[in-house]
């Protein structure tokens, strides 16, 4: 079939095949030119790893550091007459790659909420692997059903105490406008902590433990994103931020059990906001990674995911002098907080309107950055030729 892009508010809801499997091979190549890692994670459970920073986290410990890899994720297979989603297609282009560089890979498709997909996750790595080294937690769920009592969770991205007013980008119509943005009630900022906050990586760090699969000084570590203040409101300071900042509570928790059990360590890793599924349906955020695009390539500073990946093994995570800021969290975020350019985007910011918003952005390139995330939008793909849209996953374990 002939696959084009549909969108449907802020996703696109089909995914090409090629042009996924490219997004992969450009990400490996990168990872190849700058050399392996010796002393890198030998096996490692990316917990979230189809798309983002948990696939770019993927490909670097596989392609820098010859890591065998189990990759947990929960996406949508394709049909003769349908596309499958993009997670779906960059998990089966990585697993092939892989396979042919002659590296362990193995995949669950399950909800890692879930007390099976664990239990599952223990029993391959008990069988295929021992232990691992390296656990990364890379989910970015809008919901989940809690395992014990069988309810659905849904997080929200409202401001907390009060009322929000904020500038908004509709990439469609490139126009602005503001929206107002009601405060999160008491169950809906408990509910997003649940589900985005730390209580399911801290559950999978406690299964893995008790069932004896994490090395002596093993490592783990979430990612998270803190932002400046322009994003605070909404980001910070709002029911995402609650999530957050449960996330650096019970990585503390996590880390004081691994260095009594095991000598080992858990850290946050606060990443630069960059283009994915998850920040585009956070209000003012495309706006903001609009901007954020213009100034940083202005200053040669850009960084996506692969480049943030490597630089956290290689600077942070294996590095004996990581750069750790007050709360122990690995900070990534340098170039994006850097004062020149938080004050460069806040006076855009504030004067920025319809008629001068292709000047001040990158909007151009936001949208292709967000179209890639797909396959679509690349120079290299003709889209007009037919592909296979029913693509299947080596080494897949279905659940």
């Amino acid at each position: 079939m002939i696959i084009q892009p549909r969108t449907r508010g802020f996703i696109c809801v089909t995914a090409h095949p090629r042009g996924c499997k490219y997004n992969v091979e450009k990400q490996i190549k990168y990872i190849k030119t700058q050399g392996v890692l010796a002393h890198g994670p030998k096996k490692v459970l990316i917990i979230g790893s189809s798309s983002g920073y948990g696939l770019a986290m993927r490909i670097a410990s596989a392609f820098g550091c010859r890591a065998s890899t189990l990759g947990i994720f929960f996406e949508r297979s394709g049909e003769k007459n349908k596309s499958a989603s993009a997670g779906w297609y960059n998990s089966a282009a990585f697993t092939e790659l892989a396979i042919l560089s002659n590296l362990y890979v193995k995949n669950i498709n399950g909800d890692a909420y879930s007390n099976a997909v664990k239990k599952k996750t223990i029993e391959i790595i008990k069988r295929d692997l021992g232990t691992v080294d390296l656990v990364v937690y890379s989910l970015a769920a809008s919901h989940c059903t809690d395992p014990d009592t069988g309810q659905v969770l849904r997080s929200v991205l409202k401001p907390i105490g009060t009322p929000m007013m904020t500038k908004t980008l509709n990439t469609k119509t490139k126009k602005i406008s503001h929206i107002l943005l009601e405060p999160a009630s008491l169950e809906e900022i408990n509910n997003t902590i649940t589900v985005m906050g730390g209580k399911n990586w801290q559950t999978w760090i406690h299964a893995l433990l008790e069932a004896n699969v994490l090395s002596k000084e093993a490592k783990t570590t979430a990612f998270s994103y803190l932002g400046e203040k322009i994003t605070h409101d909404i980001y910070w300071n709002g029911s995402i931020g609650a999530a957050k900042k449960d996330l650096d509570k019970r990585a503390l928790h996590i880390r004081n059990t691994l260095m009594t059990k095991n000598n080992g360590d858990a850290r946050v890793s606060v990443l630069k906001a960059v283009v994915t599924q998850a920040s585009s349906a956070i209000p003012m955020m495309p706006l903001y990674l609009s901007l954020l695009l213009k100034v940083m390539k202005e200053r040669d500073t850009y960084e996506d995911c692969i480049e943030q990946v490597y630089s956290l093994l290689k600077d942070n995570l294996y590095n004996p002098l990581p750069l750790l800021d007050e709360m122990g969290r690995f900070r990534m975020d340098s170039k994006e907080l850097h004062p020149d350019v938080q004050n460069t985007i806040s006076k855009r910011w504030k004067i920025i309107t319809n008629d001068n918003l292709c000047e001040l952005t990158d909007l151009s390139g936001y949208q292709n950055a967000f179209m890639r995330l797909f396959g679509f939008n690349l120079p290299e793909i003709n889209y007009e030729n037919h592909v296979d849209a029913d693509i299947k996953i080596k080494n897949l374990i279905q659940m």
